[in-house]
């Protein structure tokens, strides 16, 4: 298979994530404008999905399937199946179908092709956008080595990617794929502590944030565990320890942890369903 600088792609679906990834791809110079597209039946989302990523939007899915070879399937889980109904005769050897609908096995995918291409499951998330992606994949029994790397260099070139086990995949949905929206509140919730505590909106918005960034980084960066690395930031006695005690009776962590449980067993019944 030829290098991903080199490899149409095709967006059945040109939603947020389909966005997210074409912009990222491009920003990474591993897909040029002009050999990306998406189908959409939606006219918003395909002006949307335009002028976020300069990439061509058509409203037919059957004409993409039959001019790329590789296609991401980034529709809801609900009209996957429709969807596949509608381009499953066009579907060959040649397709390799890249899945980021969340809950949809592997093994339905190949149920509702008929076996007729290659599939590979991600679950990736919309920091692609900025090259800050957590994604988790999984390749089908018939993908190739070239179709693995290709994935792999894909969806590392947007963030970071790990090869698991696919029963594995409704988890990462339910962590990364679902995270950010988790993240945006804890930082909006440390913004109105600061404002409650005197600062100005933009400024309390902005060191949560950047607070959120700069501790994201030292987990990545220093390889360090988040116990040491909180335990740095908390002096016997101090601020930081009182505050870890208010969180700790307001059950932050078990509320993340049930946002997880939650978001991941969801993501179960929309492979169901």
């Amino acid at each position: 298979m030829a290098e991903p600088s080199q490899v149409r792609i095709a967006f059945l679906g040109a939603g947020q994530m389909a966005g997210a990834l074409a912009r990222g791809w491009t920003n990474a110079k591993l897909v040029a404008i002009e050999d990306g597209i998406a189908s959409d039946p939606s006219p918003e989302a395909r002006s949307n999905f335009h002028e976020r990523t300069g990439w061509k939007a058509t409203p037919d899915n059957r004409s993409v399937v039959a001019d790329y070879d590789v296609l991401v399937l980034a529709v809801k889980p609900q009209v996957v199946s429709a969807l596949l109904k509608d381009v499953g005769s066009l579907l060959k050897s040649r397709h390799l179908l890249i899945s980021i609908a969340a809950g949809i096995t592997l093994d339905r995918l190949a149920d509702e092709t008929g076996g007729a291409c290659r599939i590979v499951r991600v679950m990736p998330n919309t920091p692609a956008l900025l090259g800050a992606s957590a994604a988790g994949y999984s390749p089908g029994p018939t993908a190739t080595t070239d179709d693995v790397a290709l994935v792999d260099r894909l969806f590392n070139s947007v963030g970071k990617a790990y090869r698991l086990p696919e029963h594995l995949l409704d988890a990462v949905t339910g962590l990364s794929g679902s995270g950010p929206a988790f993240v945006y509140a804890v930082i909006e919730a440390l913004s109105d502590g600061g404002v409650r505590m005197g600062l100005p909106r933009d400024v309390a918005t902005g060191l949560a944030a950047q607070t959120v960034l700069g501790a994201s980084r030292m987990v990545l960066e220093t390889g360090l565990h988040t116990g040491p690395l909180k335990d740095m930031v908390t002096s016997p006695g101090g601020t930081t320890i009182a505050g870890l005690h208010a969180l700790e009776r307001g059950g932050l962590r078990a509320a993340l942890m049930d946002a997880v449980e939650a978001a991941t067993k969801r993501a179960n019944e929309l492979g169901k369903s």
